[in-house]
């Protein structure tokens, strides 16, 4: 074999060199208010013949947590099953004539109503959607075959190790702030009643509580017009603010053990109370938590996913709710690990505190977000999504256009400031959920042990 084919060799078993960043195209954007107080968002996409429409309401789970948990949830839910002009049977009948999907949910601090279809179909689609909005009817049959499915899906997800640790930290980390409450006993969602959704529902979805967000194939001036017919006659008031206390201020390593008797893995959480997107920090902390455990190619996953074997799938990520965050570290591993486990999640922690991160992680976890980024915004779904972080956390205007640029901006000592900062290792709070016959030495390892049944009981 000659020297020639040896080289050819192996500049082709070589990784290209990345070329350029490609410009986001941005759709046209119109903001405005409507004189009844909602927020309107218009972007023109005309790549494809398709609207996707959001109607976002400032209102969320956390509004009731202590009065009524998960009924923000139910109530979106249920919203969807009937108006006083529209039965069930005839929401479906009028999606599947204009091609269109139709969604609810609610989360912490928003609830919503999608709706996507045919472009050709603007009007009838946004007349279904204030529809929805004005004059849900919240048919008995439906309320009761949703509060079912709600109950039997609590009673799996508290089987689940995963929501168990979520829940646990979430409570430790936020303790009486309605954030703590993650999502209702079953025994809770079995007693409420039609009359509270009904409550929950004229209380807060009103347009000076909104947001409407359309992306799509259309004209500005044209949608604007049917929105403003189809929406401006509608006036109702915004609730009243609410007043929350503060989460308590964590001292120290301590210990949350969530005994599952017979399991044979053992779910890792490790989090603290964090930042949102509003704070200075948020691009250093969205690297640096991109270099640390929140991408595949992370510190963590190539520590004790490719090097110790002992989980699958660790990941660390930023949470960022309207008025605190946190920062949380994820692993399932076998149960004869999790000491050994916490000792690396820890270990990667203090060196992300302690040294510059190198210049090639630091190139590549810049390329790796600026890539997700953009394909994150290659959809018309994506794009909606992008524009409602912006307008319901009320970021600046320039958010997303600048934000590629800012991240590439940022060197190795602003990594370092942001773990020095939000990597709060001395007092992290440590959940484990499994059976504490093969685990609670392990835990005591790492600081004082408490200890609860899957109900949230301590032992």
């Amino acid at each position: 074999m000659t020297s020639t084919t040896v080289t050819t060799q192996a500049h082709r078993s070589s990784p290209p060199a990345l070329g350029p960043e490609r410009p986001v195209a941005w759709p046209k954007r119109t903001v405005l208010t409507l004189a009844n107080g909602l927020q309107v968002v218009l972007a023109e996409a005309r790549t494809f013949p398709k609207i996707s429409a959001q109607l976002f309401f400032r209102s969320g789970n956390a509004s009731v947590a202590y009065r009524a948990p998960g009924l923000a949830e139910l109530t979106a839910t249920v919203a969807r099953t009937g108006t006083t002009n529209r039965p069930l049977r005839r929401i479906e009948e009028d999606l599947r004539r204009m091609g269109a999907d139709l969604a609810a949910h609610a989360g912490a601090d928003t609830s919503a109503i999608g709706i996507s279809g045919v472009a050709d179909f603007s009007d009838g689609l946004l007349e279904m959607l204030a529809d929805l909005a004005r004059n849900a009817s919240f048919p008995e049959e439906e309320f009761e075959r949703e509060r079912r499915q709600r109950i039997e899906g609590l009673k799996i997800q508290r089987t689940t190790p995963d929501f168990l640790a979520t829940e646990r930290l979430r409570r430790t980390l936020f303790g009486e702030h309605p954030y703590a409450i993650v999502a209702p006993a079953p025994e809770q969602v079995a007693v409420f009643r039609r009359e509270q959704l009904e409550e929950f529902y004229h209380q807060n979805y009103s347009p000076a509580n909104g947001l409407l967000i359309l992306v799509g194939d259309f004209s500005a001036e044209v949608i604007l017009d049917q929105v403003e017919r189809i929406f401006g006659p509608w006036t109702a008031p915004a609730p009243a603010p609410q007043k929350w206390p503060e989460p308590p201020h964590q001292s120290g390593r301590q210990v949350h053990l969530v005994h599952l008797p017979g399991s044979v893995q053992t779910q890792v959480l490790v989090g603290n109370l964090a930042i949102t997107r509003r704070d200075a920090d948020w691009y250093r902390m969205v690297l640096a938590n991109s270099i640390y455990g929140g991408a595949f190619h992370s510190r963590l996953v190539m520590n004790i996913r490719e090097q110790k074997g002992y989980t699958y799938s660790p990941r660390s990520g930023i949470n960022a709710l309207r008025e605190y965050g946190y920062f949380s570290v994820h692993a399932a591993v076998r149960n004869e690990v999790a000491a050994a486990t916490l000792t690396e999640i820890f270990y990667e922690m203090d060196r992300m505190r302690s040294l510059p991160v190198t210049a090639q992680e630091l190139e590549s976890a810049r390329s790796y977000l600026s890539g997700v980024f953009s394909l994150g915004v290659a959809t018309q779904d994506g794009v909606l999504s992008q524009l409602s972080t912006v307008f319901l956390d009320r970021l600046p205007k320039d958010y997303l256009e600048t934000y590629r640029a800012r991240i590439q901006a940022l060197i190795a000592d602003d990594i370092l400031v942001a773990a020095r900062r939000h990597f709060d290792s001395a007092n992290e709070q440590i959940v484990l959920v499994g059976d504490r016959t093969q685990i609670a030495d392990q835990a005591a390892l790492f600081g004082p042990v408490t200890e609860y049944d899957p109900q949230g009981n301590r032992i």
